[in-house]
């Protein structure tokens, strides 16, 4: 899974207020370590990475994440569906493993 989460700045070069709200929540609730990427969408340029991948997905909000997991790739503009659909999902998923090899301690030496 490859998590991109895209910031933008404004026209005025000032950071976008939301984008850090959002950077400090997801650092604040421990998520930060499991963004692999952060691009910025710098509205002073048409073409910086940000700007095409917002255009590129067809997103006109910022802050928003790209998810691109087993060749398919969903958007989310939304922290806490984001946060919901992937990152609790995610979750969910380590700590059944831990329980399957916590239950089956056999298993861990695979």
């Amino acid at each position: 899974m490859q998590i991109t989460f895209v910031k933008k700045v404004l026209a005025n070069g000032e950071p976008c207020g939301k984008c850090a709200d959002v950077s400090d929540r997801l650092a604040r609730d421990g998520w930060l370590a499991r963004i692999d990427r952060t691009v910025i969408a710098d509205e002073r340029d048409a073409d910086s990475e940000g700007m095409r991948l917002a255009a590129r997905y067809g997103v006109t909000r910022a802050p928003f994440f790209i998810v691109e997991n087993e060749g398919q790739t969903k958007t989310y503009d939304i922290y806490f569906k984001f946060v919901n659909d992937v990152m609790k999902a995610r979750e969910n998923e380590a700590e059944a493993a831990r329980d399957l090899l916590h239950d089956n301690p056999e298993l861990d030496l695979l």
